[in-house]
């Protein structure tokens, strides 16, 4: 795990964090999560596999291409990377507030949000916004959250 640190406005000390083990490495210049005073901002995640680096819940054919994908299955790695990375501050899925959930089609909805409320099973639940955003990939689904932690 890589960390940073700094200060923003009115000296509020913030964290980054670039994590090397048990998440998905990223694709790209950016941090896993960075937290600034109380608030966690989780960067967009997918189904990687944090070990293999590949994407689950695909049947591919020979050349690699996408016969099927499990959009539940996509759904619980990237719940279970939320969860991984959330750790690395001290936060766990009831300390979130806000996700905002990317999928590749909007009739893969009912299966998301069914897993989704399999890990968000408690009281009093972060607010959610869904839509249909992610480009053509590998990923199926893709979350974003911010966390508070004081």
């Amino acid at each position: 795990m890589t960390m940073g640190s700094g200060s923003g406005l009115a000296g509020t000390e913030k964290t980054y964090i670039r994590m090397e083990e048990n998440a998905p490495a990223p694709l790209g210049a950016y941090s896993h999560v960075v937290k600034a005073g109380p608030l966690v901002f989780v960067c967009g995640l997918g189904a990687r596999h944090p070990q293999t680096g590949v994407e689950v819940g695909l049947t591919l054919n020979e050349n690699g291409g996408i016969l099927r994908y499990d959009v539940a299955a996509q759904t619980r790695q990237v719940l279970e990377n939320l969860i991984t990375v959330l750790a690395s501050v001290h936060c766990d899925l009831r300390d979130v507030v806000d996700v905002t959930v990317f999928l590749a089609k909007m009739q893969d909805f009912d299966a998301y949000n069914q897993v989704y409320g399999e890990f968000f099973n408690f009281e009093q639940l972060p607010a959610r916004t869904t839509v249909q955003a992610l480009p053509p990939g590998r990923n199926f689904i893709e979350i974003k959250a911010i966390a508070y932690k004081a």
